[in-house]
């Protein structure tokens, strides 16, 4: 009941920004939405009226158009939303991954003086006893920060990353409304109950807000150059722990050649094929050695240094791939060479989880069609773009959902083989990965790796079986003095649970209605001062009180439809 108070509380406080949404919405040809999840139902039947109208210019405009343009229109938290989705094919249409793709943050920077504030605040120094020079004008400028070149007092060259004052609380408070709006649209709306839109916002949750803390990227970009500290192959940028807080990120700042800037590297004479191959054999480093690897490396966050050694930059993204993991993707990868479809489908549900009944069936014919697509061939010819399309669709389509650290993967290898083709047309990442999967499958049949595995197994029976009378007598005393507890759950309950709940809620309120009556009654029966025009203050507040929320609790049951 707390909780219900609380949420009614954000619901009002945050009303005007729920009357944009709806006005969006309407805008752009969703009021059926607004409708069916009873949205209106949060204000007053006046304003019902204003988002009636629909902008006949988007007629013409596909439903996935229009999505994308509700969520630029929406705003930075909205924006950053369909980009993040637009990774995560398990959770959303494909067909609406394409227009997610398109969304672009077009913001204007924030001023010199606002940056300059929010950096002594956050430090607790003078910008001046911080930087010897720092530049009036952001390097660049983005939804959530800004950067800005500096120089510390010991004259090295900064890049100081600045977060947009006020983001994180208009991000919270569309957090909470992402949840409201969630919720209410899969209790209402039954087509969209299979998209599961609460875990959809969970996953944005846990994103954004990884991405706002830039005390995370600071440890990523450390974690990241200790695993690459011997590599001459890869520069990685210093992060200035004493000058970087939650809000502030200071590190080196480093001039290159955009990896995208063909025409530049052709006349610094850089070997564009060498750096293709440098690019995937650092990124099959990261995945295939060291579980940790940047999400996000499209041709933006890659720069070109000199001798052809590639810097990478924003490490608000990264990926973690465990061991347990790798090895189910290697028994996956196993699987298909051998044409073994059975172990593919033990990998595959060890490593997914379901949402919905998996047709083992169909699930067998998918998976051969893939391996005969894709397998009867050498791996150097192999279309690696093409596979990794076809297994993104393949996964919703039976119910499969794969840790969200996969689906990074699988952009990550996308924008790899973008990245190597656009310097090299032969490339094939394809070619590259091979090497990486025999090392990992010839290290599992080592004696050495069996033999470690079997002593963990082994262990572990041991202790299981050291446990087990223990646990069998205490489940026997329990089962002896009925104190064995069963949980059971009965889907069908939940409706008739919450008309129950409703009905003693009404109940409730209209117990202290009749108590905020009879107390008022009682005090202007005793002419209780302060007295206006003879009548007791507090009786009159008390009655008009009942009054209203009298009329408040009528108006909510004909909104229902129910008396």
């Amino acid at each position: 009941m707390i909780r219900k108070i609380g949420m009614i509380g954000k619901r009002y406080r945050h009303a005007n920004r729920y009357l944009e949404i709806i006005r969006i919405l309407t805008k752009y040809g969703f009021s059926d939405i607004i409708s069916q999840s009873k949205l209106e139902n949060i204000f007053d039947f006046g304003k019902k009226i204003v988002f009636r109208q629909m902008d006949s210019r988007i007629d013409s405009l596909s439903k996935w158009e229009r999505i994308r343009l509700v969520l630029e229109e929406l705003g930075t938290t909205f924006i950053k939303f369909g980009q993040i989705m637009s990774t995560r094919p398990d959770l959303i249409p494909i067909d609406l991954i394409p227009e997610l793709k398109k969304l672009q943050n077009s913001v204007p920077p924030f001023s010199e003086e606002t940056a300059v504030s929010l950096i002594e605040n956050e430090l607790g120094k003078t910008i001046s006893e911080i930087f010897k020079d720092f530049s009036s004008e952001p390097v660049a400028a983005a939804s959530i920060a800004q950067v800005h070149k500096a120089i510390l007092i010991d004259d090295e060259e900064v890049a100081v990353k600045v977060q947009r004052p006020g983001i994180d609380r208009i991000i919270e408070t569309d957090l909470e409304i992402m949840f409201h709006l969630a919720t209410v649209t899969e209790k209402h709306i039954e087509d969209l109950k299979s998209l599961n839109i609460i875990k959809i916002v969970e996953e944005f949750e846990n994103s954004i807000r990884k991405e706002l803390n830039f005390s995370i990227e600071a440890s990523n970009i450390e974690r990241f150059g200790t695993n690459f500290q011997k590599d001459p192959n890869i520069y990685v940028p210093k992060c200035y722990r004493n000058f970087s807080t939650k809000k502030i990120l200071t590190m080196e700042f480093i001039e290159g050649i955009n990896i995208s800037d063909i025409e530049n590297l052709d006349a610094n004479s850089s070997d564009k094929k060498i750096i293709a191959k440098k690019g995937a054999d650092l990124v099959l480093k990261q995945i295939f050695e060291f579980g940790f690897f940047h999400a996000d490396p499209h041709p933006g966050n890659i720069l070109i240094l000199p001798k052809n050694t590639i810097c990478f930059l924003d490490f608000g993204m990264m990926g973690t791939i465990t061991n347990s993991t790798k090895e189910l993707i290697t028994s996956i990868v196993a699987g298909a060479l051998n044409r073994d479809t059975d172990k593919i489908i033990r990998s595959l549900l060890r490593l997914c989880e379901s949402d919905g009944e998996v047709n083992k069936q169909k699930l067998e014919l998918q998976i051969t069609e893939l391996i005969d697509r894709y397998f009867n061939q050498s791996l150097e010819h192999m279309e690696m773009g093409a596979l990794i399309n076809d297994a993104v669709k393949f996964f919703p389509e039976n119910n499969l959902i794969i840790p969200s650290d996969l689906y990074l993967l699988g952009r990550s290898l996308l924008l790899l083989q973008g990245n190597g083709e656009m310097l090299d047309p032969d490339y094939n990442i394809a070619k590259q990965i091979e090497p990486y999967i025999k090392k990992i499958i010839k290290e599992r049949l080592q004696i050495r790796k069996i033999a470690k595995d079997f002593f963990i197994s082994s262990e572990e029976l041991l202790q299981l079986l050291k446990e087990l009378p223990f646990e069998i007598r205490e489940i026997i005393e329990k089962v002896k003095n009925g104190t064995i507890k069963m949980d059971i759950e009965h889907k069908g309950l939940d409706p008739m649970l919450r008309s129950h709940e409703r009905i003693s809620n009404r109940i409730t309120f209209a117990i202290v209605l009749a108590s905020i009556t009879i107390g008022s009654s009682l005090i202007v029966h005793s002419k209780i001062p302060p007295l206006w025009h003879d009548i007791p203050v507090i009786g009159l507040i008390g009655f008009i009180a009942a009054t209203v929320l009298g009329f408040w609790l009528l108006i909510s049951i004909f909104r229902n439809g129910k008396m």
